[in-house]
């Protein structure tokens, strides 16, 4: 399996690590990866510092499109188009499908906002081909379509602010492997992906696992499933109930939320450690407590950012980068006192903006 380069623009991770609380309100320029040829993840990638534009020309109308707001990730993603919407001047109106299986509902909204008069669509995906045929058709309007997050197949997208998600889920991968490398004692791994058919999913399996190969871990189960609670936790159970000498529990960052209270419940919290393959408030707080041990950061907050940017620079007739997203690197208790949170989470408190305006 090819493996994932692991160890790029570490002096970017630094300079995202100790970004300063003084810069928090102007969050650029932010140092990211650019790939070009752009839409395809293996391309090579340059290290660059991202600006934004100061403002947009007029107060276009953005249509804003995510899978679901059932856990803080995509609240962190709305956070960012929000406030950059606000910083622009730009009008937006945001809609979420309601989950993973809602392919049908993300496409009708979709639609309804695009006949609303919207002028540029920004889409966190549920599937990775799904929409390939909205896309054309919104495309076939003049307007531009801008993927963010979960990754499209679509060849005629406007521009990606997104990550690697096979990159996140190696990084995962390879601070277990690093923790048991081939030769120590085997270690028994419960792998929990999110849902089967994302992109975002099928990218981050296949880099963890390529990242555990060769290494002393041993994965004993691979369950899919949507990223509500109940359905981890459900899953997280039954897992447990299969192999009782279980030995990690790693996924989601909804999985690792779902299984603190879990294992405690159990009495297992010693036995058994979590690790997750993105960030959210909730593993921030489990990596402060000791309960999770680590997860990469790909700066959820700043790709939302990012992308209302792109959508603005091709309305505006302005230059723009097609395929950029944030550096990554890993938060665990060693470097947790020198993570900006700002840069991936809400702010507390933080309550769903479906409007600007």
């Amino acid at each position: 399996m090819k493996q994932f380069s692991l160890g790029l623009i570490f002096s970017a991770a630094f300079a995202v690590a100790t970004y300063s609380a003084a810069q928090a309100q102007e969050w650029y320029p932010y140092p990211v990866q650019v790939w070009d040829p752009p839409f395809d993840m293996e391309s090579p990638r340059t290290d660059r510092n991202y600006t934004p534009l100061e403002k947009a020309s007029r107060p276009y109308e953005l249509c804003v499109s995510f899978p679901h707001m059932k856990d803080a990730y995509w609240l962190g993603v709305d956070y960012g188009v929000t406030e950059e919407a606000k910083r622009l001047g730009v009008k937006m109106q945001v809609v979420e499908a309601g989950g993973y299986t809602e392919l049908n509902k993300q496409i009708s909204q979709i639609e309804d906002c695009v006949a609303a008069g919207a002028d540029a669509v920004i889409i966190g995906a549920i599937s990775f081909d799904g929409l390939n045929n909205l896309v054309k058709e919104i495309r076939g309007k003049d307007i531009p379509v801008i993927d963010v997050i979960n990754g499209m197949s679509s060849p005629e997208l406007s521009a990606k602010s997104l990550v690697s998600f096979g990159e996140m889920g190696a990084k995962t991968g390879e601070f277990l492997a690093a923790r048991h490398p081939a030769g120590s004692g085997k270690v028994k791994v419960g792998w929990f992906p999110g849902p089967a058919g994302a992109g975002w999913v099928e990218a981050g399996n296949s880099g963890f696992q390529g990242a555990i190969e060769g290494s002393a871990i041993e994965l004993v189960e691979t369950k899919y499933g949507d990223t509500g609670k109940e359905v981890q936790a459900g899953l997280v159970e039954d897992t447990l109930e299969a192999h009782p000498d279980l030995d990690y529990i790693v996924g989601t960052a909804v999985t690792a939320e779902a299984a603190i209270p879990i294992l405690r419940a159990r009495g297992l919290q010693d036995q058994i450690k979590i690790a997750s393959y993105y960030f959210t408030p909730g593993v921030d707080q489990g990596i402060r407590r000791g309960q999770i041990l680590a997860a990469p950061t790909d700066s959820t907050v700043i790709q939302g950012r990012i992308a209302v940017d792109q959508a603005v620079r091709i309305l505006d007739g302005k230059g723009y980068e097609k395929h950029v997203g944030p550096a990554l690197y890993v938060v665990n208790q060693d470097n947790l006192k020198d993570f900006d949170p700002s840069s991936t989470l809400a702010p507390a408190g933080f309550s769903p903006v479906f409007r600007i305006d």
